[in-house]
């Protein structure tokens, strides 16, 4: 397996021999994930791929304890986030899920959520990091008094990306961010994700079924299946020359992708 580089001596994330299991139907132990390990660096984006049912969702809910490994640790700049307060763990580690969800009330007062819960000061509709943050995640001025409920699936999606954002978190996670938009919407969404890592130096870890934006946008690329790293390294040469017979199959079977 392609061994993955930092442009920094330590990495922002470290993913070290994690394993995750949960009983099955029969109250047998089933194995989620297993002597899974990988890094993330600031500045990069990794895409993690694979066939539903493979572990994805269930690994990147680990990295902001939405649910703790049975083995294994998880470091953020060097700690044990086992270690840490889950709120103040979450302040680091922000989360944009499948699909996307609006607090009651206008787009501004999503964007100010964070701040409400931090117990900061609220910025306004024309404070520079409100206009920033609405300028990276490609959405325009005059949507922050619209109901937020009120604005399309994709503007909610980037949305929730431009809130989890706003307090410039460490790193960024998503799962399947993409999946329920048309393909120009979701290439707005990843020209966002794009231009936020790039700026904000973050950390962005993403699971997604879309080999088309993982090619596109992702600095480095893991295959998962049936709980283990298959193959991972540089995502332009792993798409180009996949060596694992695993990854290879799922290539060439997109039906497993849908």
């Amino acid at each position: 397996m392609a061994e993955k580089t930092s442009h920094d001596d330590r990495p922002t994330v470290q993913v070290e021999g994690i394993g995750l299991t949960r009983p099955d139907r029969q109250g047998l132990e089933a194995v989620i994930l297993d002597k899974v390990s990988f890094s993330a660096a600031k500045g990069r984006i990794t895409a993690i791929v694979g066939p539903s049912g493979g572990g994805k969702s269930s690994l990147i809910r680990l990295i902001n304890r939405l649910d703790d490994p049975t083995a294994g640790r998880i470091l953020l700049d060097g700690v044990d986030i086992a270690g840490l307060d889950p709120l103040l763990l979450r302040r680091k580690v922000a989360m944009v899920l499948q699909r996307p969800f609006m607090f009651p009330g206008t787009l501004l007062h999503n964007l100010q959520r964070p701040l409400v819960y931090r117990k900061e000061p609220v910025p306004t509709a024309e404070s520079p990091v409100v206009r920033r943050t609405l300028e990276l995640a490609r959405l325009t001025p005059d949507l922050l008094e619209r109901d937020a409920r009120s604005l399309s699936v994709g503007q909610q999606q980037r949305a929730s990306l431009a809130r989890a954002v706003i307090t410039s978190p460490p790193i960024l996670l998503l799962d399947e961010p993409t999946s329920a938009l048309d393909r120009p919407t979701g290439d707005q969404l990843a020209a966002a994700l794009q231009d936020i890592c790039r700026q904000q130096e973050m950390a962005v870890i993403l699971v997604t079924h879309d080999l088309r934006l993982a090619g596109r946008i992702a600095d480095d690329l893991i295959y998962l299946e049936a709980g283990r790293i298959r193959e991972a390294g540089p995502a332009a040469e792993v798409l180009a020359e996949p060596a694992s017979a695993e990854f290879k199959r799922f290539l060439a079977e997109p039906e497993e992708k849908e």
